[in-house]
């Protein structure tokens, strides 16, 4: 009777081994090297270290990885859920329009420079055989996954490609207003507040040629190969100068440090009362920020999609490296140069570098 008893129970156990094996079951690639979980995906290994080879030149953090990972937001905002409501197009999210219509949409003003990462980035698309809305998303991630610090990121592939233009005014510019630029997410994307403060990580490791157009590629924060939480933390510091010989472009504020230029928009939403606690929540927590940016980063990649319609091919996307680094304010500044945005929770203490002011600016050749 006690083994009558047993066998629904060996059952079950045999019936979840044999599922949990169907789960991980790994078929094995053509290049007899890599293994996937979906055969989909084998071909994106050699896509990735042709990438990491010749655009990210051997896995640095660099313009290249900077200028994907903005294009990822540039053609997956390309959407508008009230327009679509209403019986109009509203765009396709994250489908390859900003470079498939690449002469429509870089005279966008939001669009401005996008150009340039999209004519690097077309022999790549055009070797790579993935569809160029898929591509776009795929050269992001694995670019981030360069920098230290950054979380390794999900990849999807499945989707199809834009047929005509996102519309116009669906990228958020670092002069509209909070009220706009929370408006504009919610609609483009459904995120919250607090997700997109967790995108605007991607500031950690940006850099502006727009703005100021006398100091191409300044950029946000002290670090910008590193996808730490300095974005977060100089950002809350109070602006004393223009890093450029213009000064007061529109889009721009004071910035903290010479050679660092601060967007109105970064500016206003450390300050706002929908976004300045998680804005503050990042700047000592590392951990917090990685897991929200890869979060956001996801959702963001499948606008206009459904995720279950895609093939996961995360496993393809390398482990970044580990950052070395810690929270800080840099050489000169100090917990007395925060201004304190967020009512609920005082500003972290953090130590101060040491040394000379920290500044970012370029060394003139001697």
């Amino acid at each position: 009777m006690a083994f009558k008893s047993m066998l629904p129970f060996v059952t079950v156990a045999a019936a979840l081994q044999v599922a949990n094996a169907a789960l991980t079951r790994r078929v094995a690639c053509p290049d007899g090297v890599n293994t996937a979980t979906n055969a989909a995906c084998c071909n994106l290994f050699a896509v990735r270290d042709i990438l990491q080879d010749q655009l990210f030149d051997g896995r640095e953090c660099g313009e290249e990885v900077h200028e994907s990972l903005r294009l990822t937001f540039h053609d997956a905002i390309g959407f508008s859920r009230s327009a679509v409501k209403a019986g109009k197009f509203g765009g396709g999210g994250a489908d390859g329009s900003i470079a498939i219509f690449e002469d429509i949409e870089t005279n966008f003003h939001a669009n401005g420079g996008v150009d340039e990462i999209i004519d690097t980035q077309r022999p790549f698309v055009q070797m790579s055989n993935m569809t160029t809305a898929d591509f776009i998303q795929f050269a992001g991630a694995i670019g981030v996954s360069n920098c230290p610090g950054a979380p390794q990121l999900d990849v999807f592939i499945g989707r199809k490609d834009a047929t005509q233009p996102a519309p116009d005014l669906t990228v958020p510019e670092p002069f509209d207003t909070v009220d706009s630029i929370l408006a504009r997410m919610l609609d483009g994307g459904d995120f919250s507040p607090a997700e997109v403060v967790a995108l605007l990580a991607s500031h950690t490791v940006a850099a502006a040629d727009h703005v100021d157009p006398t100091i191409p590629g300044t950029p946000f924060d002290s670090t910008p190969s590193l996808f730490d939480t300095q974005f977060f933390i100089e950002t809350q510091l109070r602006g004393t100068l223009f890093p450029g010989s213009d000064g007061d472009n529109q889009g721009e504020v004071m910035s903290p440090l010479a050679g660092e230029i601060r967007l109105q928009s970064d500016h206003t939403l450390a300050r706002d009362s929908r976004t300045n606690c998680a804005w503050q929540s990042f700047a000592n927590n590392q951990a917090m920020m990685q897991s929200a940016f890869k979060a956001a980063f996801r959702k963001m990649t499948v606008i206009g999609h459904n995720e279950r319609d895609l093939i996961d091919c995360s496993e393809v996307v390398q482990t970044p490296p580990a950052l070395k680094a810690n929270p800080h304010f840099p050489a000169g500044l100090t917990h007395a140069d925060v201004e304190q945005a967020c009512a609920t929770a005082f500003f972290p203490t953090l130590p101060t570098d040491p040394g000379p002011a920290t500044s970012v600016a370029p060394v003139p050749p001697s």
